[in-house]
């Protein structure tokens, strides 16, 4: 017979995990698992492929990668009036499923490859307002003007679209709040245009947290005003140069001369214990490598930043770079490794099962998900009699040691036997492993077999 998982309120309390490895009361079984460097693909984190998806894109060459990053210019998304382009994004999502993906995107109204408008064409045709651009020598642009009621009051209908049809989706990471300047980066550098007006940018950014409350948000580092605010209220952020230390200028660079200061201006020191923080590489890492810059540097201070994704937008490593990857993935975002795990090895049905874990975080930053670790008993048959959620979310798991101990109510039906004791950190259903651990043993269901508990 199988059974629901069950909620129970734990007390869970950020402990040393030396309180667990005390003397056991008798009867007590204690496994301590065998931690594992294997490279690993969780949800919310990690080598973000592209514009591709895992399985087409031969230059991850074996890396694994839990999150496909599209960009789509307004006039993709809306290609008609009022006709949102709900197949290019759905389609998108299937791909990154398939992939074994989540989806994490950015709308852009303006840019500089070779449309003449990357707003809607039927803005300009039925006559909002808009402006011609230049990108430093290149040929003239269109884009619709958010500084215009009628053409903002549109593009926040898109906005809101796409959040009632996806916010919360669960094959959607996160969104950039985008939208704004070339490429939807919160600038026009190279062009003689100004970003549109605070107030215009602050009612992008409101539409944005409105839409978008289940979906994490990441705001770029730019906009020093804007970055406060959007932080301010929850969101993430996002830096699409990671690594540049003097390509643009012999006497200036992001890495020693703009992100440290914007960090400190905007206050984004613990931003990351709520929301992910984001990379793009600058160039990509082969220029890096040709540069003759520090790799070890870039990531070390990557990681120092409490770092969830890192996107080298899905172009070849250089020769040599491969151990420094598998490094900077071996702590990026989160990675959970259970240090101890303790129960009785005997327990009366319609009793309790208490259980004691000891969990580490080794990576830099939280699961944003509302996971939970989970325990569940296995016939020797095979099937899977019965699950036991903690409550405990991995939202507050951040870098560091996590004590998790409760007593889970048994079902009084379930029968008499030898059973082998599972562990899992689950979907809030408690049916679904969500997250790979850092640790020996995954079976092919996805939970780990660590012990066996004998129902009397």
């Amino acid at each position: 017979m199988s059974w629901a998982p069950q909620l129970v309120a734990l007390a869970v309390v950020a402990v040393s995990a030396l309180l667990l490895l005390a003397p056991a009361a008798p009867g007590m079984v204690t496994v301590q698992p065998t931690q594992t460097d294997e490279l690993l693909a969780n949800p919310g984190m990690g080598w973000e492929t592209f514009h591709c998806f895992a399985k087409d894109d031969r230059n991850l060459a074996g890396l694994p990668s839990s999150t496909a990053y599209l960009r789509w210019y307004w006039r993709e998304l809306e290609p008609a009036k009022d006709a949102v382009n709900y197949d290019l994004v759905d389609a998108a999502l299937r791909s990154a499923h398939e992939a074994g993906q989540k989806l994490a995107f950015r709308i852009m109204i303006c840019g500089t490859d070779r449309n003449y408008s990357d707003s809607p064409a039927w803005l300009k045709d039925e006559g909002y307002a808009g402006f011609e651009y230049r990108y430093e020598k290149g040929p003239a642009h269109w884009a619709a003007d958010l500084d215009d009621p009628a053409v903002l009051e549109r593009h926040l209908k898109l906005i809101r679209a796409l959040g009632e049809r996806y916010d919360g989706h669960p094959d959607l990471a996160h969104v950039d709040i985008g939208s704004v300047g070339l490429w939807g980066e919160w600038h026009m550098s190279g062009t003689d245009r100004e970003t549109p007006s605070p107030e215009t940018c602050r009612r992008v950014i409101d539409t944005y947290l409105e839409a978008f409350r289940r979906t994490p948000l990441v705001m770029l580092i730019g906009p020093l005003r804007e970055l406060r605010y959007a932080t301010g209220r929850g969101t993430g952020w996002r830096a699409d140069c990671l690594g540049d230390m003097g390509g643009f200028s012999a006497t200036w660079s992001h890495m020693r001369d703009f992100y440290p200061q914007q960090i400190q201006k905007a206050g984004l020191q613990d931003v990351w214990k709520r929301a992910p923080v984001a990379f793009e590489t600058c160039w990509d890492m082969r220029k890096w490598k040709e540069e003759g810059w520090d790799i070890d540097y870039i990531f070390d201070w990557a990681l120092a930043q409490h770092a969830s994704y890192v996107n080298n937008k899905s172009a070849p490593l250089p020769d040599g770079v491969r151990p420094q990857v598998e490094k900077l993935l071996r702590r990026l975002g989160y990675r959970f490794v259970l240090r101890s795990l303790r129960h009785f090895g005997a327990v009366q049905r319609g009793g309790g099962l208490a259980v004691e874990m000891a969990w580490e975080n080794v990576g830099v930053a939280p699961c944003y998900a509302d996971y939970a670790p989970a325990v569940s008993l296995v016939s020797a048959g095979g099937e899977r009699a019965w699950t036991g959620v903690l409550d405990s979310s991995t939202r507050a798991w951040l870098p560091g040691t996590v004590s998790v101990r409760g007593e889970l109510p048994l079902p009084a039906a379930l029968a008499p036997g030898d059973y082998a004791l599972e562990v899992a950190v689950v979907e809030r259903d408690g049916t679904q492993p969500a997250v790979r651990l850092a640790i020996e043993g995954r079976a092919a269901s996805g939970w780990y077999p660590l012990s066996r508990v004998s129902i009397r």
